[in-house]
């Protein structure tokens, strides 16, 4: 299997939930649009990570896209852990759609109402309805990948 998934180099996406006062957010390589009609959009969230334990309570998530220019952004979802350092006092945010943080510099972003959960084995996805959704007019139209930020390494701590 090595050899087929060596091959992938998906886009890499921000995800940040709020819930019972806590905000947290991580960078995620697992995710997908898995329905035209009606849309949705599945999240992979590993269960070691603190964005899965705010986002399971969770009602909304947001998923954001970064440009491949914004790998010091990807380097905070993804390099650092919520557990040792607030994430968003470091970047700039504004309260979405029910709460949900929402990255002002991210080109794209959407909030999703959390349809469901399934297990996955160390991931947990996170089915979601878009609420809400909006782009940076500014923003390039790439999209940062897998191999923009393969030496960024997981912050979540260890099992």
């Amino acid at each position: 299997m090595d050899a087929f998934i060596d091959r992938l180099d998906y886009p890499l996406y921000v995800v940040t939930a709020s819930a019972d006062g806590e905000r947290a957010g991580c960078l995620v390589g697992f995710a997908s649009q898995c329905s035209i009609e009606p849309v949705r959009f599945m999240v992979w969230l590993s269960k070691a990570n603190r964005t899965w334990r705010v986002a399971r309570t969770a009602d909304h998530l947001g998923v954001h896209l970064l440009a491949p220019e914004q790998k010091e952004l990807a380097e905070l979802f993804g390099g650092r852990t919520g557990d040792e350092v607030d994430k968003f006092a470091r970047t700039a945010w504004a309260a979405g759609h029910a709460g949900v943080p929402v990255l002002t510099e991210a080109s794209a972003w959407f909030v999703g109402r959390v349809e469901q959960h399934l297990d996955g084995g160390d991931h947990v996805g996170c089915l979601l309805c878009p609420v809400d959704s909006g782009t940076r007019p500014d923003a390039p139209h790439s999209t940062l990948r897998l191999s923009d930020a393969g030496d960024i390494s997981p912050g979540h701590p260890a099992d």
